[in-house]
């Protein structure tokens, strides 16, 4: 890349989100009423900020996004998106929602509307690109009783390995 283009290019970004599914296996989706992508369907979750961990930052994504409470619980992917002018690393998180709390979403702050969403209508919907694929898999693992990604496995909320495996 010449020095002119790496002047004008966007600054890279971390974005955290969650993948969160409620009893009946459906997905937590949200519409976006912001660039970028604004118009389409994704799952919640946002910027990075200053001091904050990755799963404090989805938490607060998704409380701030619909009003649900949630504790991540597996790396599952990482995505790269420069579009519309913004450059995104985004770290997407299996999240649960916390036992006892609402499992109805509102939408808030930069959503114009907020669903579950069952893995088979995935494919109606005007997603962002490569989410469905990610939603599927995660899904996937989960109905097969297999905790899908990387897991925090010391508890600390930094460190992301793979999960011990049987031989």
């Amino acid at each position: 890349m010449n020095e002119s283009n790496m002047k004008s290019a966007p600054v890279p970004a971390v974005g955290v989100s969650g993948i969160v599914f409620n009893r009946r296996q459906e997905v937590l989706m949200i519409r976006r009423n912001q660039p970028p992508a604004s118009g389409l369907w994704s799952i919640p979750g946002g910027k990075l900020e200053p001091g904050e961990s990755l799963t404090e930052a989805c938490r607060r994504e998704i409380s701030e996004e619909t009003g649900l409470k949630i504790q991540p619980l597996a790396l599952v992917a990482v995505v790269e998106r420069r579009v519309e002018g913004f450059h995104y690393i985004v770290i997407d998180f299996l999240a649960q929602l916390i036992s006892g709390e609402s499992e109805i979403p509102i939408a808030r702050s930069d959503v114009s509307d907020v669903r579950w969403v069952g893995l088979e209508r995935l494919h109606e919907y005007d997603l962002v690109p490569g989410l469905e694929k990610i939603i599927t898999r995660t899904g996937l693992s989960l109905k097969q009783g297999k905790m899908p990604g990387l897991i925090d496995d010391a508890g600390l909320n930094t460190d992301y390995i793979w999960p011990v495996m049987s031989i």
